[in-house]
């Protein structure tokens, strides 16, 4: 199984949930069956680690994401990955304009209608934030993530 994380620039909400999701996946010894990885909508950080601030908030919860390296989203991101999980309406509407067909966009999920089924609700860009904000994301995407691999694996 596949799972892509999308946001806008791949270097705050994607990364430290394709972090998050990897972390948990290795603690329940499923890495063997899930990979995940994460993309971004445009491509002006392309080849850039994360945001420091995300690096240093994943840091602090034992999650590290210094490595990832920002990517732009393609359409065959579609081939290659079973759930594509989005952060926000903005990224939805982008993912599904590029999808193909109906079988790509069933793959499109915002990712915390997960964590609160049919509230359409969104992880908030904590870019322009403080390192509040970047706490207030981890456990938005903390909490999306346990709810994801619980209902994955079942």
């Amino acid at each position: 199984m596949k799972v892509l994380m999308v946001c806008l620039g791949n270097i705050c909400r994607s990364p430290m949930a394709d972090g998050i999701f990897s972390h948990k996946v290795s603690e329940r010894n499923l890495s063997s069956k899930i990979q995940v990885d994460s993309a971004g909508m445009i491509s002006m950080h392309q080849g850039e680690n994360p945001d420091f601030r995300a690096v240093s908030t994943c840091r602090k919860h034992g999650v590290d994401i210094s490595k990832l390296i920002a990517r732009p989203f393609t359409t065959n991101d579609f081939d290659d990955f079973d759930f594509i999980f989005v952060m926000d309406k903005s990224n939805y509407r982008d993912v599904i304009a590029m999808a193909r067909n109906e079988d790509d966009k069933q793959k499109v999920h915002l990712l915390l209608n997960y964590s609160n089924p049919g509230s359409n609700a969104v992880v908030p860009d904590p870019y322009y934030g403080g390192m509040e904000d970047f706490e207030a994301v981890y456990k938005l995407l903390n909490d999306a993530c346990e709810t994801v691999l619980e209902k994955l694996i079942k």
